[in-house]
């Protein structure tokens, strides 16, 4: 028994692999123990991300034990902490990502301390539930992958979806020159709102033209690479790179168009990141709160029941403009 005062809570869980009709929401779900080094939070709110849906249909390269609950981010209030636990105290206001021991689709969540962050006052819980993995990623690909410099111009294919967003807003606070693509006028204006130089609508035939007449990109962030990659080698300037953070099928490119200009393919992933990366990644994002430019931007909010939809929508979008969430609790 927790502090919580019951020892069953209500999470969604998946008990084999498959499609969305495998989410069945359970209301006898275990609420997990606290380790030493963890932190329980009450969970609020639960972010969606693309990968969450790889993983409930099982070709991920993580599997987990079935049955599980998934998700990896989330935002709520700290219940608990183990005795070893040294930066959080019941009754802080946190988002997790990445560390949980069961996921945040449920009502309580468990995380080690190293994966759990301060949610500062201005930002809503369902804000906050779209921070991690949206700007964990954004980040770790500018600085730690593509070592963007300011000054330096950067296009983010698919900049009105959660981790496009991210990364124009770190992109813009630190001086980068962003371009952004969109697929309908409203994720147009939402990436023009948030502080990019210059937009162009991917769904219009001319709009790649647009960009080869333009001036060349030091950094491109491809969110499809299976679509777009090929064209992003005739976009690089010398030594450019590309950051592949999404695909989802296969693609023939030219591999002569890298070498005349030293450019450089390379893909991202934040289960690869190496302790000391973390540590970077997640002080540069949580200054950013504190700065005020990390604003996550909430498309549409679900309930606990609707988490399957949440799971299909974030994959058959039409027009992305920013996070998906589930509402966990009050």
């Amino acid at each position: 028994m927790t502090s919580v005062g019951r020892s069953i809570m209500r999470a969604v869980l998946v008990r084999q692999f498959g499609g969305v009709e495998q989410m069945k929401v359970e209301n006898d779900v275990p609420i997990p123990s606290v380790g030493d080094k963890q932190v329980l939070i009450r969970v609020f709110i639960s972010g969606v991300n693309p990968v969450d849906t790889y993983i409930r249909e099982g070709v991920f390269v993580v599997r987990p034990d079935l049955p599980y609950t998934p998700g990896y981010d989330g935002a709520g209030v700290v219940e608990a902490v183990g005795k070893r636990v040294t930066q959080f105290k019941p009754g802080d206001r946190v988002f997790t990502s990445h560390g949980t021991q069961i996921g945040t689709l449920a009502e309580f969540t468990c995380a080690d301390e190293t994966r759990v962050f301060p949610l500062d006052d201005k930002l809503t819980f369902t804000q906050g539930a779209g921070i991690g993995i949206p700007y964990f990623t954004a980040y770790r690909a500018l600085f730690q992958k593509a070592h963007a410099k300011k000054g330096e111009r950067v296009l983010i294919h698919g900049a009105s979806g959660a981790v496009g967003l991210a990364a124009v807003q770190i992109g813009k606070a630190h001086g980068l020159c962003i371009v952004g693509t969109a697929g309908t006028k409203e994720g147009l204006e939402l990436v023009k709102n948030m502080g990019a130089d210059a937009v162009f609508n991917h769904r219009e035939k001319q709009y790649m033209a647009q960009l080869e007449q333009g001036e060349k990109f030091d950094v491109i962030l491809e969110m499809l690479a299976n679509v777009n990659l090929g064209k992003d080698l005739t976009l690089m300037s010398p030594r450019g790179r590309t950051i592949v953070i999404g695909s989802r099928g296969t693609v023939t490119i030219d591999p002569r168009l890298l070498m005349g200009l030293e450019s450089s393919v390379m893909g991202v992933a934040l289960l690869t990141a190496t302790p000391d990366e973390w540590k970077d990644l997640t002080a540069g994002v949580v200054e950013g709160i504190k700065a005020g430019w990390v604003k996550p931007i909430v498309d549409k909010v679900y309930t606990l029941e609707e988490a399957g939809n949440a799971h299909h929508d974030i994959i058959n979008s039409k027009g992305a403009k920013g996070n998906l969430v589930v509402k966990v609790q009050d």
